[in-house]
Parts: C-alpha cells; structure tokens; sequence
C-alpha cells in the first residue's frame, strides 16, 4: 500500500498513518453495514447508531427464536390437552401414559393427529388409558 492510504480501501488517510484507524476506516465492520442499509434515520447514516442498531436487532431476533419455539410448544400442549379432555383424559395423564405405552411421539405430531385425524388421537388416547 501507499504511504498515507488505508490497506484495505485505499482512503487517503492523515500523513502521520500508514493505516486506517479501526474505529474510522468504512470498511470495518462491512457485514453490519450492509444490514443498516434499510434502517431510517440516522441508523442508516451515522455509523456509531447504526452499528448499535444492527447489534440491538441481532439480539431482538436471537430472542424472537427462542420465543417463536416457547410460543409453537404452548400452541401443540393447548391443542392436545383439548382433543384429550374431549376423549375424557387430561393431558398430563395422557403423556404419561404415551410414555408407559412406550408410544415416542413429539407434541408437534400429536397436535397434527389431535387437529387432524380425531379417530387416530383417540386411539392414542385409548393406548395410553390402557398403559396406566
């Protein structure tokens, strides 16, 4: 590189440097800038909001997956514990006996037979009344 130029970007720098500064040099951080680019505001312009709004939004949407997982799971028990309080079983009991039938199916597959296909949910049902 030229004497007084950034190595990476080539930005006529201070005579006194040989390189770009890491907290002046544009092509820093590129990856959060590309993400700013929709952003309103000074988020988009001014470099030291937009990298504190890429991060805060990298945080929202780490927390908003765990949620979407809690949320779904909450979704699949309400619809079994319905379909088994319809065939005359709580939900609980209901797992438990699944478990003591020996009967391994995850919750997003008994919600879909329980929304489904009642006469299979019943016939879980009847399995797992069987096994307790």
């Amino acid at each position: 590189a030229r004497r007084g130029r950034c190595r990476r970007c080539h930005k006529r720098q201070r005579p006194h440097r040989s390189r770009c500064h890491p907290h002046t040099c544009p092509h820093r951080c590129a990856h959060r800038i590309r993400k700013r680019a929709s952003y309103w505001g000074a988020k988009s312009k001014h470099f030291k909001m937009a990298k504190q709004a890429v991060l805060k939004s990298g945080n929202y949407a780490f927390a908003g997956r765990k949620l979407k997982k809690r949320d779904f799971r909450r979704l699949w028990i309400a619809r079994i514990s319905a379909q088994a309080k319809a065939c005359g079983m709580n939900y609980s009991t209901f797992m438990h006996g699944l478990k003591n039938a020996g009967i391994d199916l995850n919750r997003k597959m008994l919600s879909e037979l329980a929304v489904s296909d009642k006469e299979a949910f019943a016939a879980l049902v009847e399995k797992a009344k069987a096994a307790l």
